[in-house]
């Protein structure tokens, strides 16, 4: 093993954890600011690259794709923290409205086969199963209006169950959507090529993906520390209560951070896509090393993030390359050892 070796390890290890530090910035100020675990943030990474693939498809183009992406991606994360992480006021009634609607359509379809058929033809079985869904909607909805629920941050496992649950909703949407086929995204030729130096080959699109997620990592940042509303942001972190008794909207502070997150991780699904590919199942495969990220930088912490992604990112490339029977191991034992010492990560706050 010579010096071009472990250059090379290196250079990949520091670009997958650019990659890793879209998908785990994300999550980290999800956490930080709304206090909630979110499970099915590997979903938006999936989904991303799935949204990419159809703009591609359709436009030809695949710099297009990255904002359709990013931009679609972040509005299902928006409707998802509206109506069912955090509803309020009419969005309560239109959660409550999608729940009562979805009940009374499993009840329909249990007993449809005992139901006699009023109405002729295609057009009348229509007719008849939405008046039927509708009549059983109603009951259902009028109780629901009468449950009170605690709120999901002071109830972690409805938090668990809520967020694996859409994991899983989101999972079989693609599936049904795009199919089980493996993909790979194509970026532009000219990023396809490698950069020669001293002999030593250097990807192109890595060094892209270093690059990128160095310019989104200070615009956050100078976001996050040079601007009101970024302190609106660092001061929900630190203590939500005392931010809204100052005046501060914590609202809608965490439904702009929700759909930051998402919107982050459809960008890393769309650039992680041309070497990782997308498939049924990289959800999943990508939460556990998000978390990784987020548990070694610390809970809400942007610079945690960046140091946990590139920490992440080296231990499992020169894991995988030295001891690839124990890939696993050395990929999370920074992680427990992290845990052990400061359980907040090495910048999250006690």
């Amino acid at each position: 093993m010579g010096t071009q070796f472990w250059i090379v390890q290196a250079f990949n290890g520091v670009s997958y954890g650019a990659l890793l530090f879209l998908v785990g910035a994300g999550l980290s100020l999800i956490f930080g600011v709304m206090r909630i675990v979110n499970l099915s943030h590997g979903s938006y990474f999936l989904l991303g690259g799935y949204v990419a693939l159809s703009v591609i498809g359709t436009t030809g183009s695949w710099l297009l794709s990255i904002p359709i992406a990013a931009l679609t991606i972040a509005v299902v994360g928006l409707i998802m923290e509206r109506l069912f992480l955090r509803p309020e006021g009419r969005a309560k009634l239109v959660r409550d409205a999608v729940i009562a609607l979805g009940i009374a359509l499993v009840i329909r379809l249990l007993i449809g086969p005992v139901l006699p058929r009023l109405l002729p033809g295609q057009i009348g079985t229509i007719i008849q199963v939405t008046l039927v869904v509708i009549v059983l909607a109603i009951p259902v909805f009028l109780i629901l209006q009468r449950i009170s629920a605690v709120a999901i941050e002071a109830d972690v496992l409805r938090q668990v169950l809520m967020t694996v649950g859409f994991a899983f909703l989101f999972q079989q949407a693609a599936l049904d959507i795009w199919g089980g086929n493996n993909f790979d995204i194509q970026p532009p030729g000219a990023l396809t090529q490698s950069l020669v130096i001293g002999g030593i080959y250097l990807p192109i699109y890595r060094l892209f993906m270093i690059v990128g997620a160095l310019v989104i990592g200070i615009v956050l940042w100078l976001a996050m520390e040079k601007t009101r509303m970024g302190a609106a942001v660092r001061a929900t972190v630190d203590d939500a209560q005392m931010a809204r008794g100052v005046g501060i909207d914590t609202n809608k502070i965490s439904m702009l951070i929700f759909a930051l997150g998402a919107g982050m991780a459809a960008l890393g699904g769309v650039i992680g896509g041309a070497f990782l590919g997308v498939y049924p199942g990289l959800d999943f495969e990508m939460l556990p090393i998000a978390f990784a990220v987020v548990i070694i930088g610390g809970m809400g912490s942007l610079g945690g993030a960046a140091i946990g992604a590139l920490l992440v990112g080296l231990a499992d490339n020169f894991g995988k390359a030295l001891f690839p029977e124990l890939a696993y191991f050395t990929l999370y034992a920074p992680m427990v050892l992290i845990l052990a010492i400061k359980p907040t990560g090495l910048f999250g706050r006690d």
